[in-house]
This record gives structure tokens, sequence and C-alpha cells, in this order.
């Protein structure tokens, strides 16, 4: 066990009928109380990930079906049938970390108000000091090779939902190759507490673009801002990092503002260190540590023990 993994006849018609067939064979959960619309989200997400999971399924098969060789069909129909039950099975999961969420939150709805006339031009929270033109650089060994990450403060700005962000870039290459190139948008309130206003996620592969899968923008599609990092850290403060659901539903606890002193670039402060998870990768869970006037230092994924570690930074 790692150290730290002990700290926690139209045919419109017909399409009608045919999904409200489909949805209606869908099991449901226990009905949620009215004002309980954390519980609610959680249940209309969750026969959204249902009914992908159905049509996925649907199209599948279809596709094995116009294979002429019968034991490649067969067993092209088999493999679908397995994808199918595992699917079923992690929307359940998610389903249930969601549930966790509601569990921390509350029964409210999600929809914080942000002023922009509460927001200050320059962030200067000690765990999160972004700073035009500051950056840093970290590594990990990893079992497909060695990730290298830089992070970066640009000098632009974005405007969102009436608020002036701050330009962050996030940079990943494995043994030099790179995997993903990251914009987000932070800015800090008058409280010190910085919000994350969205991202534009670039995802590389063999040198070419493949996906912006993970983007979204708080005010756009529904999406919502969250805390990149509160103004005020205490042990079990639990929110929201971002919302964007069915994309973006990262979530963060603080799990100690005095944490173990064996991370990069310590100094005489205390180490503040969160737990941060998704609902959406049950398997995702990270311990993250930060060290004020310094920022984030270190990760460690407690599934595997991997560790991404500040090497170097702007002083």
């Amino acid at each position: 066990m790692h150290m730290y993994e002990e700290l926690f006849v139209h045919p419109t018609g017909f399409l009608r009928a045919a999904v409200g067939a489909t949805l209606a064979a869908l099991p449901l959960a226990a009905p949620c109380a009215a004002t309980d619309i954390c519980g609610q989200t959680t249940q209309q997400l969750h026969l959204a990930c249902q009914a992908e999971v159905e049509d996925d399924f649907r199209v599948a098969r279809a596709k094995c079906l116009n294979t002429v060789d019968p034991v490649a069909r067969r067993t092209c129909l088999a493999d679908a049938d397995d994808s199918r039950l595992d699917s079923v099975a992690e929307c359940g999961e998610i389903r249930l970390l969601r549930q966790d969420v509601c569990a921390e939150l509350g029964p409210g709805p999600y929809d914080p108000v942000l002023n922009p006339a509460n927001f200050v031009v320059t962030i200067t929270n000690p765990y999160a000091p972004f700073k035009p033109g500051k950056w840093w650089e970290y590594r990990k060994q990893t079992d497909e090779g060695i990730e290298r990450v830089r992070v970066e403060v640009l000098d632009q700005r974005r405007q969102i939902l009436g608020i002036q962000a701050t330009v962050v870039r996030d940079r990943v290459w494995l043994d030099g190759e790179l995997v993903e190139d990251t914009i987000d948008w932070l800015a800090q309130d008058r409280q010190g507490n910085v919000w994350y206003l969205g991202e534009l996620a670039r995802n590389y592969e063999d040198g070419r673009l493949e996906s912006l899968d993970g983007s979204w923008e708080a005010g756009k599609n529904g999406a919502k801002p969250g805390l990149w990092m509160t103004g005020a850290p205490k042990v079990e403060l639990f929110y929201r990092q971002e919302w964007d659901p069915g994309s973006a539903e990262d979530v963060v606890e603080v799990e100690s503002v005095n944490a173990p002193d064996d991370v990069p670039f310590r100094n005489s402060k205390p180490v503040l260190m969160t737990e941060d998870w998704t609902p959406l990768s049950p398997d995702g869970l990270e311990l993250k540590f930060y060290v004020p006037g310094v920022g984030f230092v270190m990760e460690v994924e407690v599934a595997n023990g991997e560790t991404l570690r500040l090497v170097d930074y702007s002083r």
C-alpha cells in the first residue's frame, strides 16, 4: 500500500414510441423528494448514461450483423454484450459517486452566482499564485513512460460571465510527444477564492489533434463555475471544482492544512493537502499537495502510487 493511501407512423412518432419504450424498460432508482434537486439531477444523469449504453450497444450489434463470416459475427456480438454489461456497471458506479457528492453538498441545486464587481485583477492566492509570466515544471514516471508537465500563466485575459479571467496554459508530454495542450480560465474574488471558469482541452495522439474532450466554459450549455482553490482552506471543506454534467464534474475535499512535509520545495509554511476526484472516473482518486507561495507541488494517484512532482518553477 502506498504511504498516502492510508490518508482517506410518422418516423417521428415511431421514434418517440421507441424511445419511450426503451426508457420505460430502464431500471429506476427510488423517487427523489421534490426538494432533492441534487438527487434528481443524479437520477436524470443516470438515465442518460443508461440510454447512451443502450444506443452504443444497438449500433455495435448493427455493425456485427453485417459481418459475413459467422464465427467473426458471433465473436462481435459477444463482445458487444460484454461491453454493454461493463458499461451498465460503470453507470451504476458513477451514480453512487454522484450520490456521495450530494451527501456532502446537500440536496439543493448547484447554481453559484458570481458578481464581476467582486473580482480582482491579479490572482494572489498563496496556493495558486497565478501571476502572468510565472511557470512550473513537473515530472512523473508512468507505466507508459516519462510524463512532463509545464504550466504557464499567459499575459492574456478572457471575459467569462463578465469577469476578466486569467489564462493558464497546461501542456503534457509523454516521452517527448505532446499529448495534451489545455487552456484554463481562472479568476480570484475579493475573498481570495480562485474560481475555475472553464477550459479548452486539446488532446493529441500521434502528433495530431484527436479531440476536445473535457472542454467547457461557464455560462455556455449549462456549464457552471467551480472553485479552483478556496481562499480559506479548512479540513473537511468540500466543493465542486467544475460543473458540466457528463463532461466535467471534479470535486475537492480539504484533507489537511498541515500535511506531511516530504513534498518538493517545502518551506516553513504548512502544506495543504486535498483529495481530488470525479464521479466520471471511479478509480481516479488523487491526493494533491500545495506549498504556500509556490503553489501545486505534488500529486499522488492513489490507485497505483504514480506521483507527479514539481521539479522547477519561476521564483
